[in-house]
């Protein structure tokens, strides 16, 4: 069973539990949809991602805008509803506390598509091959710094659950793939679901459009790997509720 925390508690760690120590779960079946995905290769590298594989949210979005957009090769693009972000809290001594946590987090590269994800996943090194006391953030592209201050982090809340070494890999992956392919998207708020509608319509400017999950984050740790999903409406039990019956949270 995962802990879930408001952004108004006192603390915005999770304070040691028995009850959510550690977890062998796997992801339900609502996670593992894509799991009939051919395998994918890692290429070898001593870096925690390649430098060369870099875009900008302008950018992203003027390619793949259009559904029948193709890439450079001439194969047809596949646009996701959102932006994502994925960003990276370096590596740190275990004890060596940074003052500022926002100076520690660094942004990897954003895609809006099916090609532009794998294209970058591709070259993220795995959780069990980081260093521990380093993080991994996806938040979609409202959110401009993946911290609790922001805007649309204020009134949030966020899951968490505690894996035992070995187990993050897989379950991290599935989630990403949850999150991007829209699989939380009925957990919204009833107001909310009445303007679902205008997804597909990729504009910015309205603040209800943004989904409900604002992004998730993996911590590696020396003893345990900590996954989180952030949600954006903490007031609203029945959206929790909703996160956890749509995920593996509630097992």
């Amino acid at each position: 069973m995962a802990n879930y925390f408001s952004n108004h508690s006192q603390s915005r760690f999770l304070a040691n539990s028995s009850s959510a120590s550690q977890s062998n779960t796997t992801p339900s079946s609502t996670l593992t949809q894509t799991q009939t995905a051919a395998p994918r290769s890692r290429l070898p590298s001593s870096k925690h991602f390649s430098t060369s594989v870099s875009t900008t949210i302008s950018a992203e979005r003027s390619k793949e805008s259009s559904p029948n957009s193709a890439s450079p090769n001439g194969t047809a693009v596949h646009p996701l509803r959102n932006t994502w972000i994925f960003w990276f809290r370096q590596h740190r001594a275990p004890g060596n506390k940074i003052t500022n946590y926002e100076e520690g987090i660094k942004k990897i590269s954003a895609f809006s598509s099916v090609e532009s994800y794998w294209s970058l996943w591709t070259h993220l090194a795995p959780p069990s091959a980081l260093q521990p006391t380093t993080d991994y953030l996806l938040f979609h592209s409202g959110i401009r710094r993946p911290v609790w201050e922001d805007p649309l982090n204020l009134s949030g809340g966020k899951w968490i659950v505690r894996l035992k070494k070995g187990v993050a890999d897989r379950i991290w992956e599935d989630l990403v793939l949850a999150i991007i392919g829209d699989q939380f998207d009925e957990c919204r708020a009833a107001e909310e679901n009445e303007v679902a509608g205008n997804w597909d319509d990729k504009s910015d400017a309205s603040v209800t459009e943004w989904p409900e999950i604002c992004g998730c984050t993996i911590s590696v740790r020396q003893s345990e790997d900590i996954v989180s999903l952030w949600n954006r409406v903490d007031a609203d039990a029945k959206v929790r509720d909703k996160i956890r019956s749509v995920s593996f949270l509630g097992q």
